[in-house]
């Protein structure tokens, strides 16, 4: 199992506790980012410190392959020389580093499958990881909307609820009491101009009625003035 594969595991594992838990997306998010981080990290890390390994390897594979090349030239220099036993000697070692050759070489081979993993892990990772950057701004910002818009539903819901109307009908009586209150203030009293035109008026009653009575009081002597 990879450092990627694990990685995916533990952020799993993390991400169920937080959904678990209730936990802010703000902060389930930023976990993620983190994890994913440090893990990138980690793995360029190991990366490293195989390619350093695989280059130790392929310099110790160069110089076995040395040996055995050195070894396989001594047993012909003996065999030419007609020296069978040290020709023995050498061919002995020949299969030595011969042997030895072919270990070093699977282990090359396979610090170089471990290194394409690692490369692999990183690109995939780095992609996911740029990914979840573009969307943690989108995302901060549809919750801090969401929150938003939560509270503006309880508060209408608060302001609909029947204590707050029954608050509100008070303050309207107040208020229309109020009002007529300072219609009562002037209740009955008219304005200057209003008062002028009533005198007016009242005047010409009075003398409507004055008039009246003196035709009343005194018809004969209007009937005499008129022969």
């Amino acid at each position: 199992m990879g450092i990627f594969t694990r990685f995916r595991d533990i952020v799993s594992s993390n991400i169920n506790a937080m959904l678990d838990q209730a936990e802010d997306p703000e902060k389930l998010i930023k976990l993620m980012i983190r994890e994913m981080e440090d893990t990138l990290i980690e793995i360029k890390s190991s990366c490293a410190n195989t390619i350093a390994s695989q280059k130790k390897v392929e310099r110790l594979l160069e110089d076995t392959r040395d040996r055995e090349s050195f070894w396989d030239k001594k047993a012909e220099l003996a065999v030419a020389k007609g020296r069978d036993d040290l020709a023995r000697q050498a061919l002995m070692e020949k299969r030595r580093f011969t042997q030895r050759t072919e270990a070093v070489e699977n282990e090359s081979v396979e610090l170089e499958v471990i290194v394409e993993q690692y490369r692999d892990d990183i690109q995939e990772l780095e992609t996911k990881l740029k990914s979840a950057r573009e969307k943690q701004r989108m995302l901060v910002q549809r919750h801090i909307r969401a929150k938003r818009k939560k509270k503006a539903q309880q508060e209408i819901r608060r302001v609909d609820s029947a204590e707050v109307m029954q608050k509100f009908d008070e303050i309207e009586n107040n208020i229309e009491r109020m009002e007529a209150e300072a219609d009562l203030v002037n209740f009955g009293k008219a304005t200057s101009l209003e008062e002028e035109f009533e005198n007016l008026a009242a005047d010409e009653e009075i003398e409507s009625q004055l008039k009246g009575l003196k035709s009343s009081q005194f018809p004969k002597n209007n009937d005499t003035t008129n022969e």
